[in-house]
């Protein structure tokens, strides 16, 4: 297959489980949407320039674009992936002892309105706790789209997610998010060092037992409610 061809289709999946459109791509990239159809069609010899920008407007590394994590090209975020509300969506947990809170959210998260919700729920439980003193296990390997696909966020809720980590991590030592890929590790690797919390958020990504694994052996639990073994 011609190389063009290839990065092309790389670029469309990764746009669509993001859930952009080639014109939100290309004006977060400063490019084109011609320029972006071109690439995504295999028309373009891409520049290293202009591949960085579009790394970057995915919120990825550059060397994440030639990795072996392939996605379906259909796009997301479409009103099939709501049916079910976000807040049936959602459940979370404290372990009083352990001073753990953990939440899982399956599905997507349409965008601001859902992101608050989570973030009311999660800050006022967080806000009884004094600064550092408070542990947060997420579980985001249920965030799929109705046809299993795993999905990253939208850029509109990566965005409030810098917020929302930058107020969560001043309550908490250490945050551990269980991911459904590569590239959502890689997201969430951007949205971190964005919210100047890099050095307390780990993201993990492995065969599901070894990243349960790793989580109870962080927290040093041995049973949870709903981060489990899938």
């Amino acid at each position: 297959m011609d190389i063009r061809i290839e990065f092309g289709q790389r670029i469309k999946e990764l746009r669509a489980r993001s859930g952009m459109s080639q014109e939100h791509l290309a004006y977060r990239a400063g490019l084109d949407r011609s320029y972006i159809s071109g690439v995504e069609r295999g028309e373009r010899n891409v520049s290293i320039i202009n591949i960085e920008k579009i790394a970057s407007a995915l919120q990825i590394g550059v060397a994440y674009l030639f990795s072996g994590e392939r996605f379906s090209p259909k796009q997301a975020y479409q009103p099939k992936d709501f049916i079910v509300p976000f807040k049936d969506r959602v459940h979370y947990t404290l372990d009083p002892d352990k001073k753990l809170l953990s939440f899982q959210v399956n599905g997507l998260a349409s965008g601001k309105q859902d992101v608050e919700y989570m973030s009311n729920i999660v800050l006022g439980i967080c806000s009884a706790y004094g600064k550092d003193e408070l542990d947060v296990l997420v579980d985001h390997r249920g965030m799929v789209t109705s046809d299993g696909e795993p999905v990253v966020y939208s850029p509109e809720v990566a965005e409030r997610a810098v917020q929302f980590q930058q107020e969560l991590t001043s309550y908490s030592k250490k945050v551990l998010v269980l991911c459904n890929s590569e590239f959502m590790v890689e997201q969430l690797n951007h949205v971190a060092k964005a919210s100047g919390i890099f050095d307390k958020a780990s993201h993990l990504f492995d065969k599901d037992r070894d990243m349960v694994g790793k989580a109870y052996e962080t927290f040093d639990i041995h049973d949870h409610p709903f981060i489990r073994t899938n």
